[in-house]
This record gives structure tokens, C-alpha cells and sequence, in this order.
């Protein structure tokens, strides 16, 4: 019987492992409806962000304002990449480094001078692994990120961009459309880009001036441009972990129940071959 010692081995390995696949499902599930909630929560304030910036922005005011800078030439760009610190998200992570690296070589093929910056140990692990420099990298922002760990990571960026050092800067995460649909984007941040309507539309009485409420509004766009990438990317994680986690707890069923009725057959056959040696023993005697 030791094909059924074995077989019962196997059976209860794969039991312990649905148990924890099961379990980081339900934990996945659970921090998915908490990200999807910060990700609810940012949209209104960036749309009214959007709506005070459009309605407030006049070319003549953009000559103005760095952030509002056009580049001709984006001679020198940044990318910041976002990934996870964890895995067992399926292709997660592989799908946003594939976004950084398809962005990456568009931007130097056109003679771009890029500067990476990478959050998460997965997306530096990746990196480091073929070589690639990386300007700054990060493990510090974890899955419940704030409007801080965006003020920490472009602020720098911001400054840069203003003093002329950079034309450019980009961040690619995942836009949390559903549970099923988090595709990888590549968003540029910087310059500031007029909102879509630009032309004074609303009527506002504005204190103390244009000026001086677009110098406080614009960095605070910026900002929640990239805390709104965080917020999605973290949301997209744990809807994948949810997802592979599902698939790993089914498929253990499966395997369980395929496991479960080769331990029968062996059983059954093990029994008849018994009952077989008993009969015939039991016919020896009596000849």
C-alpha cells in the first residue's frame, strides 16, 4: 500500500495548500475593497482640481508658469515605475514592466535622454537583474499609499523640471477599471497639460489672483496625478493577487478531487486483490 501512503502524502499536501491560497484570497479581497475606496475617494477631488485649472488657464497665463512649460523637444525625460514589493499577483508586475520597457525604448528612440525611477522591490529587482541604471529606487510605499509618498516621489521631479534639468515626466502603473480590467498605462505628469475645455468656461471670483491660486493648484495636480497612480496601481495589485489566488485555490480543488479518486481506485483495487488471495488460498486448502 505504499502508493496509497503516497497518494494520501499528496492529498493532504495539497489541502494545506488550498487552505493558504484560500486564506490570501480572502485577504486580497479584503484590501482590494479598501484600495478600491481610496481609489473612489481621489477621483472627485481631481476632477474638480481639472475643472478649477481648466477654467482658469489663458495662454497667456501658461508663459507664466514652468509646470505649464511645452517643451519643443523632450530632450530629457523621467519615468517612474510602479510596481509591487510582493508577488503571487500573477503577470501583474510582469505586465507593468513590460508598459516602462516599451515606453523606454519609444522615448530613446527618439533621442530622449531617460532616467529611471522604480517603486518596488519587484520593478528594481527586474532592473538590477538586466542591468538597467536606476536613478532612485524605492520599497518604502507600501500598498496603502498617501498623499505623502506622492509628495516624496515628485516633488524632486517637479523642482527639476522647473530649474530646466528635465522636459519631461512620466508614470506608468495600472488604471483600476474593475476586478478584471487594470490594464498597465503610461500617464505624462509633467508638463502640465491644460484640461480639456480650457477657456474660462466657469465664472469664479478669484482670491487673491489667477496667478497666485494656479501657483498653489498646479503642484497640487501634479501631486495627485501620481497619488492617483498609486492608489489605482495598489488597487490593481490586490485585484490579481485576488485573482491568482482564486485560481490557485481552484485548481487545488480540481487536483484534490483527481487525487481523491486515484486513492479510491488503488483502494478498491488493493480490497479486490485481497478478496482475490483469500479466495484462492481459501480453494487451495480445500483441494
Amino acid at each position: 500500500m505504499a502508493k496509497g501512503r503516497e497518494l494520501k502524502g499528496r492529498i493532504k499536501s495539497v489541502e494545506n495548500t488550498r487552505k493558504i491560497t484560500r486564506t490570501m484570497e480572502m485577504v486580497a479581497t479584503s484590501k482590494m475593497k479598501r484600495a478600491q475606496d481610496r481609489v473612489v475617494a481621489a477621483r472627485p477631488y481631481a476632477r474638480a482640481l481639472a475643472d478649477v485649472i481648466a477654467s482658469l488657464y489663458a495662454p497667456e497665463l501658461a508663459e507664466r508658469f514652468p509646470l505649464l512649460r511645452q517643451p519643443a523637444q523632450e530632450a530629457r525625460a523621467a519615468v517612474v515605475l510602479l510596481t509591487s514589493n510582493r508577488g503571487l499577483a500573477g503577470a501583474f508586475n510582469a505586465n507593468l514592466i513590460k508598459e516602462a520597457r516599451a515606453l523606454l525604448a519609444r522615448l530613446e528612440a527618439a533621442g530622449t535622454a531617460v532616467e529611471l525611477h522604480v517603486v518596488g522591490k519587484k520593478g528594481a529587482g527586474y532592473f538590477r537583474y538586466v542591468g538597467r541604471a536606476m536613478q532612485t529606487e524605492r520599497a518604502d510605499i507600501t500598498d496603502r499609499p498617501t498623499a505623502a509618498d506622492a509628495a516624496s516621489l515628485v516633488d524632486g521631479l517637479m523642482t527639476r523640471f522647473v530649474d530646466g534639468a528635465l522636459d519631461a515626466v512620466y508614470v506608468v502603473g495600472s488604471r483600476f477599471n474593475s476586478v478584471l480590467s487594470t490594464p498597465p498605462t503610461a500617464e505624462r505628469v509633467l508638463p502640465v497639460q491644460p484640461p480639456a475645455g480650457a477657456a474660462g468656461t466657469k465664472d469664479y471670483l478669484l482670491f487673491p489672483s489667477a496667478e497666485a491660486i494656479l501657483t498653489e493648484l498646479l503642484p497640487s495636480y501634479v501631486r495627485n496625478a501620481v497619488y492617483r497612480a498609486l492608489v489605482e496601481t495598489a488597487a490593481a495589485e490586490q485585484a490579481a493577487r485576488r485573482t491568482a489566488m482564486k485560481s490557485a485555490t481552484d485548481n487545488a480543488g480540481e487536483m484534490l478531487t483527481l487525487l481523491r479518486r486515484t486513492y479510491n481506485r488503488a483502494r478498491q483495487a488493493q480490497i479486490t486483490q485481497e478478496i482475490a488471495e483469500i479466495v484462492g488460498g481459501a480453494s487451495a486448502l480445500q483441494g
